[in-house]
């Protein structure tokens, strides 16, 4: 007897009853909502009923029946979003199969149909984690509907825009999952953000394929770059601290491979859209990779160099404002490091002009180099300029760190050196714009100071310009520089209302132990011979700066006497300068003395320079800067020391200022500059003279007797050694007696003093070549007699006594 046929399960019958004989007619909503009834009431069958509609869809797809497909999606959507138990992640396994088997097919329809239902699926919050779900291949195969390139435009752009959806989809679904942080892996993130990329790259990509898309039922009228955005930034913004550097290094692959760093548009405003969504605290994270990339560019040509730079200026403009941290100094030194090779790259370049390559070629690699220098100098300008004030100083200390200066060793040309020299000095006066220190001690330190004025000291007058006009950022820290742009006899100095305030103890310290240096540049840089107008403006700033911030009494008779020797060195010329540069001296001194009696408000002093600045305009207009400054002013043949009227007399200025306040009697001791190390260094003529006048002396103020130097150190003699109060008189004295014995004995006695010196200096050498051109002592214990001489008799080794220094 045969078997009576089993009836299929009841679920089975639910599900079949939802598809009609004629697709057209659509999802059966009545057998719809029963069998979402019977899903609810019995979510243990939910597994099997997802597994059998993922069934029919299988043979509905395979057989090209796309209207049971679109209602068995529809079916799937409505069960997801129906049951939220705990028996829904089987379920959820089917949907996934079903639309993995969507967007495998070639129908573009299909694809856009599965992307569709999966981006419902990843709106909906589960309850629990799912530890078994994996999206490997739903990011694969979404990133590859990113970059279709489908025949038809309008099918291209709704591919892509459904790839896009999708890869959006997994991130919603993926990244607030603890347990799918396998999102952020390389091998996800490196397909998923070139495909975002790829749609952002340029927003007229459309119009270069062919028409913008028309409007359509499915998709709307979307356009991928506005959405690739939307989802690139969104991702940004979910990322953690330690996933930044697998989320932006795709990024720079994918500009590098593009070939995006130049021209750089896009580069940079991928980095605008990262730095404006990250979280504010990984920032520097960003910062450092790009610094890192530039680092592996380093062969790269210079326009994307230059390109790199520019994208690390627009994140750091944005990062500076908020948290840079430990980057800063990183930043400074690789952008400084990368400058120096870019220099390197520039002169090899020259030197090989005469090489197979073309002139024009090497021309316009020089010029690239340019680029890549400026862009340099303008991220660590920018940067900089954006640092708080402490940070600034250590980075001004860092920078200057890096100038090469005599003396210390040179990995280029002389001309190298000067183009670092240049461009570093160049990003400090951008990095110390607007610096307003509290004291000058902490602004200009030692060890920024005597650097930046032996740069000060060599023969290059466009370096000099740059140090005054750092120094000039430092120091004027009330703004005053614009009131005194160009070098002029101001008729009211009150009219400029000048800002100032009362100098405080620290910058009297800061006067009284680097005041000596600040004079002695301003005095050296007057007498270069290669300054131009620009010099002796800006050596009249620093003067006048000098004079607003930091002068009480003291400091205002130090600038007078250096004002007076100033005029003596044009007057007296004795290193034979331009008669151009001995009237801009001049000219210079008028400008700044005329400045000065204003501004202490001294009318007998303002009366005495405006009457030497009033007989100058009538019979020597050369000596002043309006005048002098001109293209083609009428030089003089030689400058008339008889005529008194014409300079600035320092015995008037003294009775000037013989009141309360200043101490007069130093304004008789004439300025002469300290000789240091760096004149040495910098291998300068004019400081020969000077030198042997030290070293004269200081031989004839050694004592002649050994028993002076075993001198008795007694509490009277420390005690004495402290007090100094008689001595500024006894050196004044003799200055005075050195000066007057010089000007007025005769020429026979001078002649006979210097001989004298010269003869004891020849007595003197001979007694040391006496001592040291006698061959030394003999191990061997022969005594001979030579050239008429008897040896000193041998001793053994172990018995000679050597000098201590000899001794190892």
């Amino acid at each position: 007897q045969p078997t009576r046929s089993s009836s299929p399960p009841r679920y089975k019958r639910l599900v079949d009853n939802i598809f009609p004989e004629d697709p057209k007619d659509g999802l059966s909503k009545s057998d719809m909502e029963k069998l979402t009834f019977y899903a609810v009431s019995a979510p243990e069958k939910l597994d099997r009923i997802g597994a059998y509609l993922a069934d029919r869809l299988s043979r509905d797809v395979v057989r090209h029946r796309y209207g049971y497909v679109v209602i068995a999606m529809e079916a799937l959507d409505q069960l997801l979003m129906a049951c939220h138990s705990q028996s829904i992640k089987p379920f959820v396994e089917s949907f996934l199969h079903m639309v993995a088997k969507l967007l495998e097919s070639r129908e573009p329809d299909l694809q856009v149909l599965g992307t569709n239902s999966f981006v419902k699926f990843a709106n909906i919050e589960e309850d629990t984690p799912s530890y078994h779900r994996r999206y490997d291949f739903f990011v694969s195969q979404f990133s590859a509907m990113c970059h279709s390139t489908h025949e038809d435009p309008e099918t291209r752009t709704r591919i892509r825009v459904a790839g896009i959806k999708g890869l959006q989809g997994v991130v919603r679904k993926t990244v607030n999952d603890e347990l799918q942080a396998i999102i952020w892996e390389p091998q996800h993130m490196d397909k998923l953000i070139p495909s975002m990329l790829f749609n952002m790259q340029d927003a007229d990509d459309l119009d270069r394929y062919a028409a913008p898309p028309r409007r359509s039922a499915t998709d709307g009228e979307e356009n991928p770059a506005a959405l690739a955005e939307n989802c690139f930034r969104e991702l940004l913004g979910r990322a953690a601290y330690g996933n930044m550097k697998n989320a932006v290094r795709p990024v720079l692959v994918h500009l590098d491979n593009h070939h995006l760093w130049d021209p750089n548009e896009f580069a940079v405003s991928c980095f605008r859209i990262i730095m404006f969504s990250i979280q504010a605290q990984h920032s520097h994270h960003v910062i450092q990779q790009v610094l890192t990339h530039l680092d592996g560019n380093n062969k790269s040509t210079p326009r994307v160099r230059a390109g790199i730079v520019q994208v690390l200026l627009e994140t750091v403009a944005i990062a500076a404002k908020g948290s840079v941290g430990p980057t800063v100094l990183e930043v400074f030194n690789t952008l400084l490091k990368h400058l120096r090779m870019s220099v390197d790259f520039e002169l090899g370049d020259s030197s090989r002009r005469n090489s197979s390559s073309s002139a024009s070629s090497v021309r316009g690699r020089e010029s690239d180099e340019r680029i890549v220098q400026n862009a340099i100098i303008q991220t660590i300008g920018f940067f900089g300029g954006n640092l708080p004030d402490y940070q600034r100083a250590e980075v001004m200390m860092f920078i200057m760190g890096k100038v090469p200066v005599y003396g210390t060793p040179c990995h280029t040309l002389d001309t190298g050196t000067k183009r670092i020299q240049t461009m570093l000095l160049s990003s400090l006066i951008m990095v110390t714009s607007g610096f307003k220190s509290k004291s000058m001690s902490s602004a200009l330190p030692p060890p920024f100071l005597d650097p930046l004025f032996s740069i000060s000291l060599m023969e290059d007058s466009e370096l000099r310009q740059l140090v005054l006009e750092i120094l000039h950022n430092i120091i004027d820290r009330h703004d005053n520089r614009a009131k005194l742009r160009g070098i002029r006899i101001i008729p009211n100095v009150a009219a400029l209302k000048i800002k100032r305030e009362k100098i405080s103890k620290q910058d009297v310290a800061f006067m009284k132990k680097h005041g000596q240096q600040l004079y002695r540049h301003v005095y050296l840089g007057c007498k270069e011979e290669d300054n131009v107008h620009k010099n002796f403006e800006l050596l009249f700033t620093t003067l006048a700066v000098l004079t607003i911030e930091l002068a009480n009494e003291e400091v205002v008779i130090d600038l007078i006497r250096l004002s007076v020797a100033l005029q003596e060195m044009a007057l007296n010329n004795e290193e034979n300068m331009p008669m151009s540069i001995r009237c801009g001296i001049m000219a210079l001194v008028a400008a700044y003395l005329n400045f000065l009696s204003q501004m202490i408000a001294n009318p007998p002093f303002c009366q005495h320079v405006s009457k030497v600045i009033e007989l100058r305009n009538m019979d020597a207009p050369y000596l002043l800067p309006e005048h002098i400054f001109r293209d083609k002013c009428p030089l003089p043949q030689s400058l008339d020391k008889d005529d008194r009227q014409l300079y600035f007399q320092t015995a008037d200025m003294a009775e000037c200022l013989a009141g309360p306040g200043y101490n007069v009697e130093r304004l008789s001791i004439p300025y002469i500059p300290q000789v240091t190390d760096e004149d040495r260094l910098t291998r300068r003529k004019s400081f020969v003279d000077t030198i042997s006048l030290q070293v004269d002396i200081m031989s004839s103020s050694l004592p002649d007797k050994q028993s002076e130097l075993a001198e008795e150190i007694t509490f009277e003699t420390l005690k004495k050694a402290i007090d100094t109060t008689g001595l500024e008189e006894q050196e004044r004295e003799k200055r005075r007696q050195v000066m007057e014995k010089f000007q007025k004995a005769p020429f026979e006695e001078i002649a006979a003093h210097c001989e004298s010196k010269a003869n004891m200096l020849h007595d003197r050498l001979a007694q040391i070549f006496e001592l040291t051109i006698r061959p030394p002592p003999s191990p061997s214990g022969v005594v001979s007699i030579s050239a008429g001489h008897t040896q000193h008799p041998s001793v053994p080794v172990y018995e000679m006594k050597f000098p201590d220094l000899c001794v190892y």
